[in-house]
């Protein structure tokens, strides 16, 4: 594999490859949720996936607020940013 330096930003240090690893995956799992919760936006629409009765929409946004927080919270735990 080729080494990348990445540029200097301030305040993250160079990842490992193994991090870097660790740090695609959690994307692509996070893309993976974001596409479902579109999916059940999307729910009941006239180009959705048929519901018997209507979604609750404001608890799916709740659930993909806390979801997104949750993804940066572990992509934060690999990069170990040293500012606030």
């Amino acid at each position: 594999m080729e080494t990348f330096t990445q540029p200097k930003i301030t305040g993250y240090r160079q990842l490992s490859e193994t991090e870097v690893a660790l740090m695609n995956e959690g994307k692509a799992l996070a893309e993976q949720c974001g596409q479902y919760i579109e999916k059940l936006r999307r729910a009941g629409s006239e180009h959705g996936i048929q519901v018997p009765q209507p979604l609750d929409q404001r608890w799916i946004s709740i659930g993909a607020t806390q979801l997104q927080q949750g993804f940066m919270a572990v992509i934060r735990g690999i990069a170990q940013p040293s500012t606030f």
